[in-house]
């Protein structure tokens, strides 16, 4: 009976061990693509030809991998303008330029008398894309 009772413990453990190895994953689950928000602080609603109005922006990620690469783009429906970087790079519409940082600011400076309206795309390097759009009326200017 001893015997047994032996024979079946050690079964029961060679099993077990068979079901560890089996069960045991050696690859790591590295998260890369973690979803983002864009956030701005309140603008101007009002401008004139030729004024220069500050956009202050920040990318807020719901998790952080170090080899994320950020990039900005715009386009604007209405109006003309010019928008540039804090750096003082003139993007281009529809042109893609690397963000060095998650918190940066954009000038954007009207060229028109009309209303102006601006959408700025922020999208990363695993394809998510998040867009936030600014509208300027044109303001009197006052002699």
């Amino acid at each position: 009976m001893k015997k047994i009772i032996h024979k079946v413990i050690i079964g029961v453990y060679f099993m077990g061990m068979i079901l560890l190895l089996i069960a045991c994953n050696t690859q790591l689950d590295i998260q890369q693509q973690y979803p983002f928000t864009l956030s701005a602080m309140p603008v101007q609603k009002s401008i004139v030809i030729d004024e220069t109005a500050e956009i202050r922006m920040k990318i807020i990620r719901d998790g952080h991998f170090e080899e994320t690469e950020y990039y900005i783009r715009y386009y604007q429906p209405d109006g003309t303008g010019d928008l540039k970087l804090e750096d003082g790079t003139v993007l281009l519409p529809n042109d893609l330029y690397k963000l060095t940082e998650g918190v940066f600011r954009l000038y954007y400076t009207s060229k028109s008398t009309d209303q102006q309206k601006i959408d700025i795309y922020v999208e990363d390097n695993f394809g998510q894309t998040e867009q936030i759009s600014f509208n300027f009326n044109n303001k009197k200017e006052e002699k």
